[in-house]
């Protein structure tokens, strides 16, 4: 089973697929106009102080004040020990900020949809095998790094790099890895750090001091440590670019980095654009002839698996049972295609057995075990649904490449062509009770003014009628099915 990136290139757009025995697993897009601000820092300045809400508004240079949480200013808790983390108290937000104040932030979550970018005071600069924690004086150890000889290996080293410029966290990519490479990247981590500490004291407020690298080498970066066999790039461009990247922080994926030349283009070689097409859609196959229902919503996502034409081969309980593990797998996959966060509910089918159940929940566990971003599973609630979270960091596929549609705004239903007769009739009988109008005159969508015509002329009639007035109907091409006018004349 091959597991391959490919990099597709155009001038303001860069996509990357990762591609696991053929099937396309992840999906990532970057554009320029809108290019993610995910992991920079800024020199901010805070414009607003919310002690009702332990928050403080940030200002970073950005359309949208960014958010920073009382609890996103304490140092470093995530590397904490656990006991230690008890200890720690989160102080009122009016005694750790002021308005007006300047404040170096990281942005740790993307501004989606309405909302501004989620800040944190806790900055961390990220490369190949370690993250550098400024101000920190420990070293923390990926939990997927599992041998315990291999952690401490890794703690000793590493700890020779501490100083007071800060602490490190060793990342998964790091297991195996010699104390050469992991001194040269704690040095340029190091280097990074003084220069962005000294552009700090050269520049005023709302200035970014640092900026993460782009898609394509960012991707490169974060899937260091993976088992890629090759990276294709159909752009000669970013190939030398990254040629160039990778033999100064990741030497060993040069050999793997391929120029795709060919006439068909990179995307549509692997399927990929029809599957981009396939994760908008609401409804996914399942191969036994079932489906799942994927509905994304602004509070949580919801996933709701049918047996459809699956009929089975033994019993009722062994279809369904079937049926649920098979979307384990499916429900996986797509959580890392769409890149759908926050709160997800399940809606696996009803199952009376309790080990069909653990069965069930043993193998979305496993399914998700394969994801690079950190998911928590809650078990199966008193109502049968299994309550999960996954880590929002950027926006989901459907919102990057989609806007709600102007006809229903977001809602995924309009209002039926009688419903919008019938506001029509109630409209006329509010203004011709409001104002003095000799007639008036309608103006519809194509298919409302049809029905105002025919289905609907008697009760039109009888409005006439109630209000003693002529009510003349016109059809207008480029009207929605619920806009209308009332015009009196």
């Amino acid at each position: 089973m091959t597991i391959e990136l490919l990099i597709n290139i155009t001038p303001s757009e860069t996509r990357v697929a990762y591609i696991d025995g053929g099937i396309l697993q992840e999906i990532q897009i970057e554009r320029e106009a809108k290019r993610g601000i995910l992991g920079n820092i800024y020199k901010g300045r805070v414009s607003r102080v919310l002690p009702g809400m332990q928050a403080a508004f940030v200002d970073i240079g950005l359309d949208k004040a960014a958010f920073l949480h009382a609890s996103d200013i304490m140092p470093h808790t995530e590397c904490v020990a656990g006991e230690e983390r008890k200890n720690f108290h989160v102080r009122d937000i009016a005694e750790l900020v002021r308005q007006g104040q300047d404040l170096m932030v990281q942005v740790v979550k993307d501004p989606i949809g309405t909302k501004g970018a989620r800040l944190t005071t806790d900055i961390t600069l990220p490369s190949r095998y370690l993250v550098f924690m400024p101000g920190a004086a420990h070293v923390g150890v990926s939990q997927r790094i599992e041998s315990e000889a291999e952690r401490q290996r890794l703690k000793a080293t590493v700890s020779h790099y501490c100083d007071e410029l800060g602490g490190f966290i060793i990342r998964t990519a790091a297991e195996g890895i010699g104390e050469q490479e992991l001194a040269q990247d704690a040095a340029f981590l190091k280097r990074l750090w003084t220069k962005v500490m000294e552009r700090k004291k050269r520049h005023q407020s709302k200035f970014k001091l640092y900026g993460e690298l782009a898609l394509a080498q960012r991707i490169l970066r974060d899937f260091a440590g993976a088992e890629l066999d090759r990276v294709r790039i159909d752009s000669h461009q970013t190939y030398e670019q990254l040629v160039e990247f990778t033999k100064e922080y990741i030497p060993d994926v040069t050999g793997k980095l391929e120029l795709y030349t060919g006439i068909q283009p990179l995307f549509e070689l692997y399927d990929v654009e029809n599957e981009i097409q396939r994760a908008l859609e609401r409804k996914v196959q399942l191969k036994s002839g079932g489906y799942l229902i994927i509905d994304q919503t602004e509070a949580m996502t919801t996933v709701d698996i049918n047996t459809g034409a699956f009929v089975g081969h033994r019993n009722l309980e062994e279809t369904i049972f079937n049926t649920n593990i098979e979307a384990t797998q499916a429900i996986a996959r797509q959580l890392r295609l769409r890149n759908l966060g926050g709160i997800i509910i399940i809606d696996f089918i009803d199952m009376n057995s309790e080990e069909h159940r653990r069965r069930v929940l043993n193998s979305l566990e496993q399914a998700l075990s394969k994801d690079r971003v950190k998911t928590t599973i809650n078990g199966f609630s008193q109502l049968g649904l299994v309550e999960m979270t996954r880590k929002r960091t950027r926006e989901s596929l459907e919102h990057v490449l989609c806007h709600d549609c102007p006809a229903c705004h977001g809602r995924g239903t309009v209002k039926t062509v009688e419903t919008v007769c019938y506001e029509i009739m109630r409209e006329i009988v509010r203004v011709h009770h409001a104002y003095s109008a000799d007639r008036f005159l309608v103006y519809a969508a194509p298919a409302v003014g049809e029905a105002l015509k025919s289905d609907e002329s008697h009760a039109l009639a009888e409005v006439e009628i109630f209000i003693g007035k002529q009510v003349k109907v016109q059809i207008e091409p480029l009207y929605r099915q619920e806009q209308f006018d009332v015009v009196m004349m």
